[in-house]
Protein backbone atom coordinates (compact mmCIF):
# COMPACT_ATOMS: atom_id res chain seq x y z
CA UNK A 1 0.00 0.00 0.00
CA UNK A 2 2.96 2.21 0.70
CA UNK A 3 3.09 5.17 2.78
CA UNK A 4 -0.80 5.97 4.20
CA UNK A 5 0.22 9.73 4.58
CA UNK A 6 0.45 9.62 0.45
CA UNK A 7 -1.28 8.69 -2.08
CA UNK A 8 -1.00 4.99 -1.92
CA UNK A 9 -4.10 4.10 -0.17
CA UNK A 10 -5.75 6.60 -3.38
CA UNK A 11 -4.51 5.13 -6.22
CA UNK A 12 -5.24 1.21 -5.00
CA UNK A 13 -8.84 2.30 -4.21
CA UNK A 14 -9.03 3.73 -7.97
CA UNK A 15 -6.98 0.65 -9.84
CA UNK A 16 -9.45 -1.95 -7.86
CA UNK A 17 -12.27 0.04 -8.92
CA UNK A 18 -11.14 0.40 -12.37
CA UNK A 19 -10.85 -3.41 -11.98
CA UNK A 20 -7.80 -5.27 -12.22
CA UNK A 21 -6.78 -8.37 -14.07
CA UNK A 22 -5.70 -10.89 -11.82
CA UNK A 23 -6.67 -11.25 -8.37
CA UNK A 24 -4.63 -9.86 -5.29
CA UNK A 25 -4.54 -9.01 -2.00
CA UNK A 26 -3.58 -5.59 -0.61
CA UNK A 27 -0.54 -5.70 2.30
CA UNK A 28 -1.55 -2.16 4.25
CA UNK A 29 -4.09 -0.34 6.86
CA UNK A 30 -7.13 -1.31 6.58
CA UNK A 31 -8.23 1.84 7.85
CA UNK A 32 -6.07 4.26 5.68
CA UNK A 33 -8.10 2.13 2.52
CA UNK A 34 -11.45 2.58 3.98
CA UNK A 35 -10.52 6.67 4.41
CA UNK A 36 -9.51 6.86 0.70
CA UNK A 37 -12.81 4.36 0.02
CA UNK A 38 -15.04 7.21 1.45
CA UNK A 39 -13.62 10.08 0.35
CA UNK A 40 -13.87 8.40 -3.41
CA UNK A 41 -17.28 7.43 -2.93
CA UNK A 42 -16.24 4.01 -3.93
CA UNK A 43 -18.12 1.31 -3.40
CA UNK A 44 -15.31 -1.45 -2.48
CA UNK A 45 -15.86 -2.91 1.16
CA UNK A 46 -12.25 -3.47 3.30
CA UNK A 47 -11.62 -6.68 4.36
CA UNK A 48 -9.29 -7.37 6.56
CA UNK A 49 -7.83 -11.02 6.74
CA UNK A 50 -5.09 -12.91 8.10
CA UNK A 51 -3.27 -14.04 5.10
CA UNK A 52 -3.35 -14.85 1.65
CA UNK A 53 -5.50 -17.93 1.78
CA UNK A 54 -8.37 -16.49 3.59
CA UNK A 55 -8.72 -13.84 0.69
CA UNK A 56 -11.77 -14.21 -1.12
CA UNK A 57 -12.24 -13.81 -4.82
CA UNK A 58 -14.32 -10.66 -6.05
CA UNK A 59 -14.46 -7.06 -7.84
CA UNK A 60 -16.66 -5.71 -4.86
CA UNK A 61 -13.89 -5.83 -2.15
CA UNK A 62 -10.36 -5.64 -1.14
CA UNK A 63 -8.80 -8.44 1.04
CA UNK A 64 -5.97 -6.43 3.24
CA UNK A 65 -3.64 -8.08 5.15
CA UNK A 66 -2.94 -5.75 8.31
CA UNK A 67 0.33 -7.17 9.10
CA UNK A 68 1.67 -3.65 11.16
CA UNK A 69 -0.28 -2.01 13.71
CA UNK A 70 -3.24 -0.57 12.57
CA UNK A 71 -2.58 3.42 11.98
CA UNK A 72 -4.37 6.36 13.94
CA UNK A 73 -7.79 7.38 12.26
CA UNK A 74 -6.70 10.64 12.38
CA UNK A 75 -3.56 9.73 10.71
CA UNK A 76 -2.93 13.66 9.24
CA UNK A 77 -2.29 13.28 5.06
CA UNK A 78 0.31 14.89 3.31
CA UNK A 79 3.04 14.70 6.65
CA UNK A 80 5.67 12.80 7.67
CA UNK A 81 4.39 10.13 10.15
CA UNK A 82 6.94 7.58 12.17
CA UNK A 83 4.09 5.32 12.25
CA UNK A 84 3.10 5.80 8.31
CA UNK A 85 6.58 4.70 7.34
CA UNK A 86 7.35 1.90 9.69
CA UNK A 87 3.83 0.31 8.36
CA UNK A 88 4.91 1.12 5.16
CA UNK A 89 8.33 -0.58 5.83
CA UNK A 90 6.07 -3.57 7.35
CA UNK A 91 4.12 -4.21 4.17
CA UNK A 92 6.61 -4.51 1.68
CA UNK A 93 8.62 -6.89 4.42
CA UNK A 94 5.48 -9.45 4.82
CA UNK A 95 5.09 -9.31 1.04
CA UNK A 96 8.46 -10.45 0.43
CA UNK A 97 8.34 -12.96 2.75
CA UNK A 98 5.12 -14.16 1.03
CA UNK A 99 6.36 -13.70 -2.71
CA UNK A 100 9.92 -16.07 -1.31
CA UNK A 101 7.33 -18.92 0.34
CA UNK A 102 5.51 -19.11 -3.11
CA UNK A 103 2.06 -17.74 -1.84
CA UNK A 104 2.07 -14.73 -4.30
CA UNK A 105 2.91 -14.22 -7.68
CA UNK A 106 4.02 -10.64 -7.66
CA UNK A 107 4.99 -7.58 -5.39
CA UNK A 108 3.65 -4.37 -7.10
CA UNK A 109 4.56 -1.56 -4.29
CA UNK A 110 2.56 2.39 -4.40
CA UNK A 111 5.36 4.56 -2.84
CA UNK A 112 7.03 5.06 0.18
CA UNK A 113 8.38 8.48 1.60
CA UNK A 114 11.91 7.67 3.22
CA UNK A 115 11.72 10.58 5.16
CA UNK A 116 8.79 8.72 6.77
CA UNK A 117 10.46 5.63 6.97
CA UNK A 118 13.58 7.16 8.61
CA UNK A 119 11.36 8.60 10.97
CA UNK A 120 10.08 5.48 12.17
CA UNK A 121 13.71 3.93 12.66
CA UNK A 122 13.98 2.21 9.42
CA UNK A 123 17.39 3.53 7.57
CA UNK A 124 17.11 2.28 3.70
CA UNK A 125 17.13 4.58 0.69
CA UNK A 126 14.23 3.02 -0.43
CA UNK A 127 12.52 0.12 -1.85
CA UNK A 128 14.87 -1.71 -3.88
CA UNK A 129 17.70 -1.76 -0.81
CA UNK A 130 14.72 -3.50 1.32
CA UNK A 131 13.44 -5.81 -1.16
CA UNK A 132 17.15 -7.22 -2.12
CA UNK A 133 18.15 -7.37 1.49
CA UNK A 134 15.49 -8.95 2.40
CA UNK A 135 15.44 -11.82 -0.39
CA UNK A 136 19.43 -12.41 0.34
CA UNK A 137 19.71 -10.80 -3.37
CA UNK A 138 23.30 -10.38 -4.33
CA UNK A 139 23.14 -9.06 -7.95
CA UNK A 140 19.96 -6.62 -8.82
CA UNK A 141 19.16 -3.48 -10.52
CA UNK A 142 16.50 -1.20 -10.71
CA UNK A 143 15.00 -0.84 -14.18
CA UNK A 144 12.79 1.75 -15.24
CA UNK A 145 10.25 1.19 -18.55
CA UNK A 146 7.40 2.91 -20.39
CA UNK A 147 5.90 2.14 -23.68
CA UNK A 148 8.83 3.83 -25.20
CA UNK A 149 11.87 3.11 -23.17
CA UNK A 150 13.68 0.66 -21.18
CA UNK A 151 16.19 1.77 -18.55
CA UNK A 152 18.76 -0.09 -16.30
CA UNK A 153 20.84 1.72 -13.73
CA UNK A 154 24.61 0.06 -13.11
CA UNK A 155 24.38 2.69 -9.75
CA UNK A 156 21.33 3.55 -7.94
CA UNK A 157 20.92 5.83 -4.83
CA UNK A 158 24.39 6.66 -4.33
CA UNK A 159 25.96 9.95 -4.48
CA UNK A 160 27.81 11.41 -7.90
CA UNK A 161 30.51 11.65 -6.25
CA UNK A 162 30.90 8.26 -5.33
CA UNK A 163 29.79 6.58 -8.73
CA UNK A 164 32.83 6.46 -10.40
CA UNK A 165 34.13 4.24 -7.71
CA UNK A 166 31.41 2.18 -8.42
CA UNK A 167 32.05 1.87 -11.57
CA UNK A 168 33.57 -1.43 -12.18
CA UNK A 169 33.72 -3.95 -14.62
CA UNK A 170 31.70 -6.61 -12.91
CA UNK A 171 29.33 -4.07 -11.84
CA UNK A 172 28.89 -3.16 -15.58
CA UNK A 173 28.83 -7.33 -16.52
CA UNK A 174 25.87 -7.71 -14.20
CA UNK A 175 24.04 -5.12 -15.32
CA UNK A 176 24.18 -6.40 -18.84
CA UNK A 177 23.22 -9.75 -17.50
CA UNK A 178 20.65 -8.40 -15.45
CA UNK A 179 19.26 -6.26 -18.24
CA UNK A 180 18.87 -9.10 -20.90
CA UNK A 181 17.34 -11.25 -17.97
CA UNK A 182 14.41 -8.48 -17.75
CA UNK A 183 14.20 -8.27 -21.44
CA UNK A 184 13.59 -11.95 -22.15
CA UNK A 185 11.47 -11.70 -19.01
CA UNK A 186 9.27 -8.89 -20.67
CA UNK A 187 8.96 -11.33 -23.82
CA UNK A 188 11.88 -10.59 -25.92
CA UNK A 189 13.45 -12.95 -27.31
CA UNK A 190 16.89 -11.82 -28.43
CA UNK A 191 17.22 -8.77 -26.51
CA UNK A 192 19.85 -5.82 -27.84
CA UNK A 193 21.50 -4.04 -24.88
CA UNK A 194 22.90 -0.73 -25.56
CA UNK A 195 25.55 1.13 -23.00
CA UNK A 196 25.30 4.15 -22.24
CA UNK A 197 29.18 5.94 -21.68
CA UNK A 198 30.13 7.45 -18.10
CA UNK A 199 31.80 10.34 -19.74
CA UNK A 200 30.68 13.36 -22.39
CA UNK A 201 30.74 11.36 -25.71
CA UNK A 202 31.89 8.02 -24.06
CA UNK A 203 35.08 10.15 -23.12
CA UNK A 204 35.81 10.32 -26.73
CA UNK A 205 38.60 8.23 -27.18
CA UNK A 206 40.24 9.06 -23.64
CA UNK A 207 39.87 13.19 -24.13
CA UNK A 208 37.02 13.20 -20.94
CA UNK A 209 38.58 10.33 -19.06
CA UNK A 210 39.20 6.76 -19.47
CA UNK A 211 36.60 4.88 -17.58
CA UNK A 212 35.27 3.88 -21.16
CA UNK A 213 37.92 2.24 -22.35
CA UNK A 214 39.38 0.80 -19.48
CA UNK A 215 36.07 -0.93 -17.82
CA UNK A 216 32.97 -0.63 -19.95
CA UNK A 217 34.38 -1.36 -22.89
CA UNK A 218 36.09 -4.63 -21.72
CA UNK A 219 33.08 -5.33 -19.84
CA UNK A 220 31.06 -5.29 -22.88
CA UNK A 221 33.15 -7.30 -24.60
CA UNK A 222 32.71 -10.29 -21.64
CA UNK A 223 29.01 -10.02 -21.98
CA UNK A 224 29.54 -10.69 -25.63
CA UNK A 225 31.71 -13.50 -25.08
CA UNK A 226 28.95 -14.89 -22.64
CA UNK A 227 25.96 -14.35 -25.38
CA UNK A 228 24.62 -10.96 -24.40
CA UNK A 229 23.74 -9.03 -27.39
CA UNK A 230 25.25 -5.81 -25.66
CA UNK A 231 26.99 -2.39 -27.46
CA UNK A 232 28.52 0.46 -26.72
CA UNK A 233 29.47 2.63 -24.57
CA UNK A 234 27.27 4.60 -26.91
CA UNK A 235 27.27 8.66 -25.73
CA UNK A 236 24.75 9.18 -23.51
CA UNK A 237 23.26 12.13 -24.79
CA UNK A 238 21.91 10.20 -27.96
CA UNK A 239 21.62 6.80 -26.98
CA UNK A 240 18.07 7.31 -25.46
CA UNK A 241 16.98 8.73 -28.75
CA UNK A 242 18.38 5.85 -30.69
CA UNK A 243 16.45 3.33 -28.24
CA UNK A 244 13.27 5.02 -28.73
CA UNK A 245 13.52 4.67 -32.20
CA UNK A 246 13.90 0.88 -31.57
CA UNK A 247 17.93 0.51 -32.12
CA UNK A 248 18.06 -1.19 -29.27
CA UNK A 249 15.58 -2.79 -26.56
CA UNK A 250 16.92 -1.56 -23.10
CA UNK A 251 19.82 0.85 -21.91
CA UNK A 252 22.08 0.23 -19.02
CA UNK A 253 22.43 3.50 -17.86
CA UNK A 254 25.80 4.44 -15.44
CA UNK A 255 24.09 6.71 -12.69
CA UNK A 256 20.45 7.67 -11.58
CA UNK A 257 20.13 10.69 -13.29
CA UNK A 258 21.84 9.29 -16.27
CA UNK A 259 18.91 6.78 -16.81
CA UNK A 260 15.79 8.77 -14.96
CA UNK A 261 15.64 11.32 -16.59
CA UNK A 262 15.17 10.12 -20.03
CA UNK A 263 12.65 8.06 -19.09
CA UNK A 264 10.39 10.14 -16.43
CA UNK A 265 10.54 13.43 -18.99
CA UNK A 266 8.20 11.56 -21.57
CA UNK A 267 5.59 11.40 -18.20
CA UNK A 268 5.24 9.32 -14.88
CA UNK A 269 1.30 7.95 -16.26
CA UNK A 270 2.56 4.92 -17.33
CA UNK A 271 5.81 4.34 -15.98
CA UNK A 272 6.66 1.38 -13.99
CA UNK A 273 10.07 0.60 -11.95
CA UNK A 274 11.29 -2.85 -11.93
CA UNK A 275 13.68 -4.36 -9.53
CA UNK A 276 15.45 -7.06 -11.58
CA UNK A 277 17.45 -9.89 -9.82
CA UNK A 278 14.94 -10.64 -7.12
CA UNK A 279 13.82 -14.27 -7.00
CA UNK A 280 10.14 -13.16 -7.59
CA UNK A 281 9.18 -10.47 -9.75
CA UNK A 282 8.59 -6.97 -8.23
CA UNK A 283 7.38 -3.62 -10.15
CA UNK A 284 6.06 -0.29 -9.29
CA UNK A 285 4.83 2.98 -9.85
CA UNK A 286 7.38 5.42 -11.44
CA UNK A 287 6.48 8.36 -8.73
CA UNK A 288 6.81 9.52 -4.64
CA UNK A 289 4.18 10.29 -2.26
CA UNK A 290 3.30 13.42 -3.44
CA UNK A 291 2.03 14.24 -0.36
CA UNK A 292 0.88 17.90 -1.96
CA UNK A 293 -2.08 15.98 -3.72
CA UNK A 294 -2.74 13.46 -0.72
CA UNK A 295 -6.46 13.16 0.50
CA UNK A 296 -7.39 15.14 -2.51
CA UNK A 297 -8.82 12.91 -4.88
CA UNK A 298 -6.39 14.29 -7.29
CA UNK A 299 -3.75 11.21 -8.09
CA UNK A 300 -3.19 9.69 -11.32
CA UNK A 301 -3.34 5.52 -10.70
CA UNK A 302 -2.63 4.78 -14.07
CA UNK A 303 0.99 4.45 -12.79
CA UNK A 304 -0.12 1.89 -10.52
CA UNK A 305 -2.60 -0.05 -13.32
CA UNK A 306 0.74 -0.52 -15.26
CA UNK A 307 3.14 -1.80 -13.00
CA UNK A 308 0.25 -4.44 -12.13
CA UNK A 309 -0.18 -5.41 -16.07
CA UNK A 310 3.54 -5.66 -16.52
CA UNK A 311 4.01 -7.88 -12.74
CA UNK A 312 1.63 -10.20 -14.60
CA UNK A 313 3.55 -10.36 -17.92
CA UNK A 314 6.66 -10.94 -16.01
CA UNK A 315 5.70 -13.95 -14.56
CA UNK A 316 4.60 -17.58 -15.92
Amino acid sequence: MGDAAGIGPEIVVKAYAQGLNAPCVVYGDAGALRRAAAQLGARLEIVEVADVSQAAPGADHINVIACSPALPADLPLGQISAAAGRGAYDYVCAAIDDARAGRIRAIVTAPLNKKSMHAGGIDYPGHTEILAERSDTRDFAMMLANDELRVLLVTIHVALADVIARITPQAELTAMRLADQACRQMGIAQPRVAVAGLNPHAGEGGKFGREDIDIIEPAIAAARAQGIDASGPWPGDTIFMRARRGEFDIVVAQYHDQGLIPVKYLGLDHGVNVTVGLPFVRTSVDHGTAFDIAGKGLADHASLVAAFDLALAMTP
